[in-house]
């Protein structure tokens, strides 16, 4: 399976794309690791607008459901805002207002990566802060995403080749180590995919606001912490973690961050 990335080469643009473009300049931005595709349209003003485009037969990504956690999010915390939603039978789309900083991955800051990383776990303490936990209508619970990686052992999904040649690890064998949950260290509303590529950082170096919500949803904060410093590696190399871990303001914890990349992976 191809990592999620910037695309380097030809990418065709549905015609969706093009119709919502007018006359803007339509680049893609982002291919994830399904074939979602994300595109900015630039207007004459210099003025953005982001659509984020899924396939028709992509279960996994969900943007209606993404938008609703937009819209809910978006008057606590710095998220794009939603201007139109929609599918036919190409696929469907997303559309929202352009934010004016640049993603921690962007090469801008392939050069600093420190400065990104600090960005990443100040602006994660940032969001877990500022959303309320009891009046977020969505689950993002280790419970809720196990069972549904128990109903796709059910009906018969292998584990996706990528999780096997990688992590040497059948579904079962995994699924047993995740039987017990850690204790919950903090209930907060978490982001659902607190990579690198999904925070945005200002001129500055600073954080300005996260993308990509799909998956928002109340969990321990752990689940997000873990990943986040994780995708530390991927994308700067080995040795910035604890550099993630202190912007956060928070001490390691082998454990949960053991038991939640594992979960990661399996989901």
């Amino acid at each position: 399976m191809p990592l999620a990335a910037i695309p380097t080469g030809p990418t065709p643009v549905p015609s969706v794309v093009v119709a919502l473009a007018g006359g803007d300049r339509v680049r893609p931005v982002w291919r994830n690791e399904l074939g979602g595709l994300t595109f900015r349209l630039t207007a004459p003003s210099g003025s953005d607008r982001y659509v984020k485009w899924v396939a028709a037969g992509t279960p996994e990504i969900d943007l209606a459901a993404e938008a609703e956690r937009l819209a809910w999010a978006a008057p606590l915390t710095a998220v794009p805002r939603v201007l139109e939603r929609g599918r036919d039978d190409d696929g469907s789309w997303l559309m929202t207002a352009g934010l004016p900083g640049l993603s921690a991955v962007d090469p801008r800051w392939f050069g600093e990566p420190r400065t990104a990383v600090r960005a990443m776990g100040q602006g994660l303490r940032a969001l877990h802060d500022a959303l309320p936990v009891d009046s977020c209508p969505f689950d993002w619970s280790a419970e809720t995403r196990l069972r549904r990686v128990d109903e796709r052992v059910a009906a018969g999904m292998e584990p996706q080749d990528w999780f096997q040649e990688h992590r040497s690890l059948a579904t079962t064998d995994a699924r047993g180590r995740l039987a017990e949950t850690p204790p919950v260290d903090r209930l907060v509303v978490c982001h659902g995919d607190a990579c690198a590529p999904n925070t945005l950082l200002d001129g500055a170096g600073r954080f300005l606001a996260h993308v990509d919500l799909g998956s928002l949803g109340v969990a321990d904060r752990w689940a997000d912490i873990a990943v986040a410093a994780w995708s530390t590696e991927w994308n700067y190399g080995p040795g910035l973690a604890p550099l993630l871990y202190e912007s956060y303001g928070i001490d390691a914890d082998p454990e949960r961050i053991a038991y939640y990349r594992l979960l990661w992976d399996l989901g």
